[in-house]
């Protein structure tokens, strides 16, 4: 490729936009081909596409956020447009409101310190363990989290991605396991777990488990910036 062409591409906000798109695409056909098997999740090929495009392409990652950085910005809308299918349940939600409320701010708490512990348990450096405490939220809430807690906000996000991706693979067998036949909990369970890529996810399996899933989301990351510092602060003293 012609070396000024490719210096383009490189510092061209448009190149970040339409090689996640592109990649999305490519993600959602072998999705689609495989019948939307976990291991064929869109947001793990989309990656996997993603980074080894940017490795061909011998661009950074701020050189692809230029134009990336958009497609993050729509996240925002994503979320709150969530707010419909949760409506479309607030029968239901209404009927277990105070159940759900505790069980999500159990499993925030659950989230934090479990990922504290565990990363202690394999000696990771304090830092580290402080960009994993925030793991279970969406990105952008977790970055900022660890950036409060002291740790390293792009490191948080890699693990909040692996997080997702993991609880994607693994929310239905797992309900499954457990006996769980209702799309309410596994809603819940998922969204406090796996945030959005596994909100995404449930999404494809019952609009009632995506809706649950969304507001388990929201709440989580809530609860989680709230309580994190404190949390955190009597686990490493």
């Amino acid at each position: 490729m012609n070396g000024s062409v490719l210096d383009w591409m490189r510092h061209s906000p448009l190149t970040g936009v339409l090689l996640t798109l592109l990649a999305y695409r490519i993600a959602l056909i072998f999705s689609r081909r495989y019948h939307g098997h976990p291991l064929a999740n869109t947001v793990l090929l989309g990656a996997a596409i993603v980074v080894l495009s940017l490795l061909a392409l011998g661009m950074n990652f701020q050189q692809y956020f230029l134009g990336a950085g958009f497609i993050q910005f729509l996240l925002g809308p994503v979320t709150v447009a969530l707010a419909i299918p949760l409506y479309n349940n607030l029968g239901r939600l209404r009927r277990n409101a105070a159940t759900i409320l505790f069980c999500i701010l159990l499993g925030s708490v659950a989230g934090v310190v479990t990922a504290v512990l565990c990363g202690q348990l394999f000696g990771l450096p304090q830092q580290v363990l402080l960009s994993l405490a925030p793991r279970s939220v969406t990105t952008p809430i977790a970055m900022g989290v660890a950036e409060v807690l002291g740790g390293i906000p792009a490191l948080a996000a890699t693990f909040v991605i692996v997080t997702g991706i993991i609880g994607a693979i693994f929310a239905r067998p797992l309900a499954r396991l457990c006996g769980v036949k209702d799309d309410v909990v596994l809603g819940v369970a998922t969204g406090v777990a796996a945030h959005g890529i596994g909100t995404a996810r449930v999404f494809q399996l019952s609009e009632t488990a995506g809706a649950f899933a969304g507001l388990a989301m929201g709440m989580t990351g809530l609860f989680t910036a709230l309580l994190a510092p404190l949390l955190v602060h009597y686990l490493l003293p």
